[in-house]
């Protein structure tokens, strides 16, 4: 990104506001300084913030402001909120559906910025899928939904990837938000080979590593033991690593998934490839479950959350870790930094 770029601000969306999201966000900005964090703005209702800082006593200032370019001089001595103007009365550990135009509004005014060149990435606070259920939304979950967003304005079909990440492993899981029991119908030549690809071209566009080393596990245990436990991985996963690797792309396996998470295993690849959602967020939430990150590769922008969901049960409580909210909007800054200019 050229100089002006950089100097975009952060959208952050409020996501569930009977949820952390909020207190979050508040206690995020109160470490700004601590730890070196970008400009961001706040895009939901101030109301539900102001709610959120009587809660938990930690007054903040608020600012409403009308556009991002008022951030950066606003930033250092108050948190900016773009108020949508829509419902955002909640009770803590409650959702309901009255709130889901103002969530929901607040993820499509974030992609709106960014695609105008108003904002240089986006950090999403947890949502609460099942409240906007209540209300209509169809999306499977949040990434889906961005991909979904992403077509609509570009007029050009993208394909999202969940990428959880921390300092110690990272993990994409080929399938996301989807039962277990349809997990093996959903496994193809295709999927495989795009979603490779699209972890190599990312790992190398916003995390400067020049040759990605993809490690991918199997679906069955012992990776199908020479299909004596299903013939997925030698027929299916198999070839499309064959495929890669003649692109010239440094990706291995179908590996047994418990034997690639241990310390001696990751050091041995950048990303682990795994075939559904429990098989790669097990591992990293176990290793490291305050500080990961969730990012979606495929977009044409940068988006990342915190790799945990609305934590209802301690919502207004003001023991909300902000770790994975802070490593959030850090990853944020530092993936669209690495992104070229337009002269590069």
């Amino acid at each position: 990104m050229g100089e002006n770029e950089n100097n975009l601000p952060i959208a952050v969306t409020i996501g569930e506001p009977s949820g952390i999201g909020p207190e979050l966000i508040i206690k995020s900005w109160f470490k700004r300084r601590e730890n070196q964090l970008p400009p961001f703005f706040v895009i939901g209702s101030e109301a539900s913030i102001q709610k959120h800082a009587e809660q938990i006593n930690i007054p903040i200032p608020l600012q409403v402001i009308s556009s991002p370019e008022e951030v950066n001089s606003i930033f250092h001595h108050a948190l900016p909120v773009i108020d949508l103007g829509l419902d955002g009365s909640f009770q803590f550990a409650n959702p309901a559906n009255n709130t889901a135009p103002m969530v929901i509004g607040a993820i499509d005014k974030a992609v709106e910025y960014i695609i105008n060149g108003e904002a240089r990435a986006m950090a999403t606070a947890p949502i609460h899928k099942s409240a906007l259920y209540d209300a209509g939304f169809t999306s499977p979950g949040h990434t889906e939904y961005l991909g979904e967003l992403a077509n609509t304005h570009l007029k050009k079909e993208f394909h999202p990837v969940m990428m959880l990440a921390s300092e110690q492993l990272c993990v994409v899981p080929l399938t996301i938000h989807e039962p277990i029991s349809k997990v093996p119908e959903l496994i193809n030549f295709k999927l495989l080979v795009r979603t490779i690809g699209i972890i190599n071209d990312s790992m190398k566009k916003y995390f400067g590593v020049s040759s990605p080393t993809i490690a991918v596990s199997g679906l069955n245990p012992h990776a199908g033991e020479n299909n004596a436990m299903g013939h997925e991985d030698s027929k299916i996963i198999a070839p499309a690593i064959e495929a890669m690797q003649k692109q010239g792309v440094k990706v291995n396996g179908p590996f047994p998934a418990d034997t690639m998470f241990h310390a001696a295993a990751r050091n041995q690849y950048d990303v682990a490839l795994c075939m559904y959602h429990d098989q790669a967020l097990i591992p990293i939430k176990t290793i490291d479950f305050d500080a990961g990150v969730n990012v979606t590769l495929g977009l044409p922008f940068v988006r990342t959350s915190p790799d945990h969901g609305t934590a209802l049960d301690i919502a207004g409580k003001n023991i909300a870790n902000t770790t994975s909210m802070i490593n959030s909007i850090k990853l944020a800054d530092r993936m669209s930094r690495n992104l070229p200019t337009a002269e590069d």
